[in-house]
């Protein structure tokens, strides 16, 4: 009689051990989905470029009608430049708000969860968020202002006071507003970060940019003039202005720090990586 042989049955394979890891990369790119199928992006960054260009063309327009004698060498470069400045800060409440809802909108939908979730360290998951916020309104910035650009030199040609790209100083205020409007979002960012509410969060970085700052800079109490330069918007928007109207509005107080450009944008970036920091610190300790 015969007996059947069994043959040894193979071990079962171990798992891997290696589980998958989420990089830096991973985040940005899904941080960049995220931020562009949402509708509010779409519309803000829109506004942002129509605000700038049509606030440019209508200023530069009434310009080419009023200026009959236009003044020449530096003065002649900063009313160039004047249809900029209400621009630009028009164009940063729109940024404002997309910088506040870039953060602030997961904390009210419940899907940071999910983000931390998967990168539990979560500080890396709000370094993505601001990477790609800023540079995302960065590259619209620097679009609607080159638009801005195009049609103010259209109007202002006829009446010598086109600003030239050869000038330094018109390239620096150029670059100074596309500057602004992204590190004005970062703020923003950082804002709503902190207080995680989309109301909330607006509502006090509008009043302090709109409503605080000019009524400090108003009041013609010592104590606020020296307050009132290191403001973040007072500080930031030198980087849009020219030297001679920089020079005119420190020469506004008497007793306030005189700020050039680039150190008053210092301050507004020493305001966001202060707030941020604020921001990393209490997202590690905080329930989400």
């Amino acid at each position: 009689m015969s007996t059947a042989t069994l043959s040894p049955t193979a071990p079962a394979k171990a798992p891997s051990a290696s589980p998958y890891r989420v990089t830096f990369g991973h985040l940005l790119r899904a941080e960049w989905i995220k931020l562009w199928t949402v509708r509010s992006t779409i519309w803000t960054l829109a506004m942002t470029v129509v605000v700038m260009v049509g606030l440019v063309a209508a200023v530069a327009g009434v310009m080419s009608t009023q200026i009959d004698d236009a003044p020449t060498g530096a003065e002649a470069v900063d009313l160039g430049l004047t249809p900029f400045l209400p621009a630009v800060q028009m164009a940063s409440i729109a940024v404002v708000v997309l910088g506040v809802l870039a953060i602030s909108g997961e904390y009210t939908t419940g899907m940071i969860r999910s983000s931390v979730a998967a990168a539990p360290r979560r500080t890396p998951v709000l370094w993505s968020k601001l990477a790609v916020l800023t540079a995302t309104i960065l590259v619209v910035a620097a679009v609607a202002v080159a638009l801005g650009y195009a049609v103010a030199y259209l109007f202002l040609s006829g009446i010598d006071l086109a600003p030239e790209l050869s000038d330094p100083q018109v390239l620096r205020v150029l670059g100074g507003c596309a500057l602004y409007l992204a590190t004005i979002a970062a703020f923003a960012f950082a804002i709503g970060a902190l207080l995680r509410h989309s109301a909330a969060a607006l509502a006090t970085i509008l009043a302090l940019l709109l409503v605080v700052e000019n009524v400090v800079a108003a009041i013609p109490w010592e104590p606020l003039q020296y307050v009132s330069p290191f403001l973040p918007a007072t500080a930031g928007s030198k980087i849009t202005q020219t030297d001679v109207t920089v020079d005119m509005v420190n020469s506004m107080s008497e007793h306030g720090a005189n700020l050039t450009a680039w150190q008053g944008y210092g301050v507004l970036v020493a305001w966001v990586v202060v707030l941020l920091g604020v921001a990393a610190v209490l997202m590690k300790r905080r329930d989400v």
